[in-house]
């Protein structure tokens, strides 16, 4: 299997993953981080609003929450959730409704964004890069479709830190996660997933290296003492 086989593969295995697990998903993520991924959320919010962009793009938008708190923090700007599962979107229009808020959500493959260049003044992605099935293809596209001037902000989980709490994370994320998981979505090879994609995920410094490549100007920081990296990468 050639390599532009082996990236179709995985971008279906993981597509037919998480539309399986999606009615659960919004449980199991305050359930499994103990709701701090909310904070890391809105700090990326935060940060990819900091130039009061007029469009933004959440790239594997999954059930909306980081698309939602977007227009929430910045009603004026025009918000867009792209995600290649169609039934995450379907659970983030129903959360939309329900809050009131005007956001739309396309069906898009992170890989080959369906936007012109140029279309957005910001961009996120919220624990979504890390499924990508090849990051430099992805960033290269989150490059295209920002203009001069557009941010794009990664918050995602790297490697575990190194250390008694690197130790303890591992055991938590390769133990006791996936018996959660598997018990409340009655998928546990979605949530076996989860931590073989952080082992093989780049570290930090890594992925800022990637980012500038890209031709990103970047900087980032670890959160929680490590959990999870946020990444923010401005297009001259």
């Amino acid at each position: 299997m050639g390599p532009v086989k082996e990236t179709e593969a995985k971008a279906r295995a993981v597509r037919q993953m998480f539309g399986e697990i999606a009615p659960r998903y919004d449980l199991l993520n305050r359930l499994l981080s103990g709701g701090v991924d909310q904070r890391w959320r809105r700090l990326a919010v935060r940060l990819a609003l900091a130039n009061e962009p007029r469009r933004v793009l959440d790239v594997a938008t999954g059930t909306g929450d980081v698309a939602l708190l977007l227009k929430r923090e910045r009603p004026q700007a025009e918000v867009v959730g792209a995600d290649f599962t169609p039934q995450m979107l379907e659970l983030a229009r129903a959360k939309a409704e329900r809050a009131g808020l005007e956001v739309s959500f396309v069906e898009g493959d992170a890989l080959n964004l369906p936007f012109a260049d140029g279309s957005f003044e910001a961009l996120t992605v919220a624990f979504g890069f890390r499924n990508f099935a090849d990051y430099e293809r992805g960033l290269a596209e989150f490059h295209r479709v920002l203009a001069p001037g557009g941010r794009a902000v990664i918050l995602e989980f790297p490697p575990p830190p190194a250390g008694l709490l690197g130790r303890a994370y591992r055991f938590y994320f390769n133990g006791v996660l996936p018996w959660i998981g598997g018990v409340i979505s009655g998928k546990p090879e979605a949530y076996r997933y989860l931590p073989n994609s952080v082992a093989r995920f780049p570290e930090p410094a890594r992925l800022a290296q990637m980012m500038e490549a890209a031709g990103f100007r970047t900087n980032y920081r670890l959160l929680t003492a490590g959990i999870a990296a946020l990444h923010v990468g401005d297009k001259p």
